[in-house]
């Protein structure tokens, strides 16, 4: 076991690092790159049987000034709209994407709620949210590589979520006799109590 550890010491030195050994006080035998005064012993190495790595091959001259041209003509949200409010008690909101061309091979979508990557990156443009808060957020739909790096962004677009209360819900909609136990905002536990019928009792 010790010897397969020096042997992975010495891989990692530097290439022309001196080996040292000596023993320790515990009588232990150490590898070292450093000298230690007294005891310690030069090892002689071979000599490192490498070979050069092969040279990269050039990049393709690319003319200055000349623009590339992107992947992706159309980037853009198609649900909800720009400044759109949405009305739903339980916060969801279903997201819907659009590009042109279609999504290319090794390609994601990845959306961004209020500036945050949200979920994980699909090559479905199509990506229900839920128990979104009440309030105003920002949208954008990125399109990244295998890398994760960002090809294209559609800029940040607002929407307003409205989650409406269940008493407001009753307010609008008040609950019947059937709906106890069945609406949300119709829970059991409120349901009135029926009236009992009295037998009427012949006077005597």
């Amino acid at each position: 076991m010790r010897i397969a550890l020096f042997c992975l010491a010495l891989l990692c030195l530097p290439l022309h690092a001196e080996v040292y050994t000596y023993i320790d006080a515990e009588g232990n035998r150490v590898f070292t790159d450093r000298p230690k005064p007294g005891n310690a012993q030069r090892i002689q190495l071979a000599p490192a049987n490498s070979m050069p790595a092969p040279p990269r091959p050039a990049p393709l001259a690319v003319a200055p000034g000349t623009p590339q041209a992107p992947a992706y003509q159309l980037l853009r949200i198609l649900v909800p709209e720009p400044d759109a409010t949405v009305r739903d008690g339980a916060g969801n909101l279903i997201v819907t994407a659009s590009s042109d061309p279609a999504l290319l091979q090794g390609h994601n979508y990845r959306l961004l709620l209020d500036g945050q990557a949200l979920g994980e990156p699909s090559r479905s443009p199509v990506f229900p949210l839920e128990n979104i808060d009440r309030g105003t957020h920002q949208l954008a739909i990125e399109i990244i590589d295998a890398q994760g790096r960002t090809l294209e962004r559609t800029p940040s677009q607002p929407f307003h979520m409205q989650r409406i209360s269940l008493a407001q819900k009753r307010r609008v909609n008040p609950c019947q006799k059937g709906d106890y136990g069945v609406r949300p905002e119709c829970p059991l536990k409120d349901k009135p109590a029926e009236k009992q019928d009295i037998p009427l009792v012949p006077f005597i």
